[in-house]
C-alpha cells in the first residue's frame, strides 16, 4: 500500500512500460520513430521521455537488437531520403529540402551521412536514379515496339518476305 502511495506520488507507474513486454515496447517506439522521422529534435532522449524509460533502457532495447538508437533513427532517413531522391515525381526538389523533410538540418552533414551508407553522393544517387528510370522506360518502349511488330501481318516489299516472295 505504502509502495502504490509512493508511486502515484512520483508518477513512477509511467515509467513502467505497459503489459506486453520489452518487444511491444520496442514495437511502440519504432512506430513512433516512423511517425516522427521528419523532426529534427528526435532524438534518443525524446524517444524516451516520450515514453516514459529511462535513456539507459531505451538503449539497452536497441542494443539488445543490434544497433544504436541514432544509427537506427539515420538509417530510417536515409532510406525515406533515398526514396525521395529516386522518386521522378520530386525530381525538381532540392536536394536540401528534402534532407530537411526527414529530419537533417545540415546539408553537408545528410550529403556525408548518405554518402557512407550508399557509396555516392546525393546528387549522383539521384543523376542514376532518373538515368535508370529513363533507360528502363526506353526499353520498355523498345520491347514493345519490338513485340507490336512481330504480330503485325508481314508488309509487302519489305526485308525477307519479299525476298522469299520472288523465288
Amino acid at each position: 500500500m505504502l509502495t502504490a502511495a509512493l508511486a502515484d506520488a512520483l508518477d513512477v507507474r509511467l515509467t513502467v512500460p505497459p503489459t506486453g513486454g520489452p518487444r511491444a515496447l520496442s514495437a511502440r517506439i519504432h512506430a513512433f520513430v516512423q511517425e516522427n522521422l521528419s523532426d529534427p529534435g528526435l532524438t534518443p532522449d525524446a524517444i524516451a521521455a516520450a515514453h516514459h524509460i529511462s535513456l539507459r533502457y531505451l538503449h539497452k532495447l536497441f542494443h539488445a537488437e543490434g544497433h544504436t538508437v541514432a544509427a537506427w533513427i539515420r538509417e530510417r532517413r536515409l532510406e525515406q531520403c533515398r526514396r525521395d531522391l529516386a522518386d521522378p515525381a520530386l525530381s525538381d526538389r532540392p536536394i536540401r529540402a528534402i534532407a530537411a523533410r526527414w529530419g537533417f538540418t545540415s546539408p553537408a552533414h545528410f550529403s556525408q551521412a548518405f554518402r557512407s551508407a550508399h557509396g555516392l553522393s546525393p546528387r549522383q544517387f539521384r543523376h542514376r536514379s532518373t538515368t535508370a528510370c529513363g533507360d528502363q522506360a526506353a526499353a520498355t518502349l523498345v520491347v514493345n515496339a519490338s513485340r507490336s511488330q512481330e504480330s503485325a501481318p508481314p508488309r509487302v516489299g519489305s526485308g525477307v518476305n519479299s525476298a522469299a516472295s520472288r523465288q
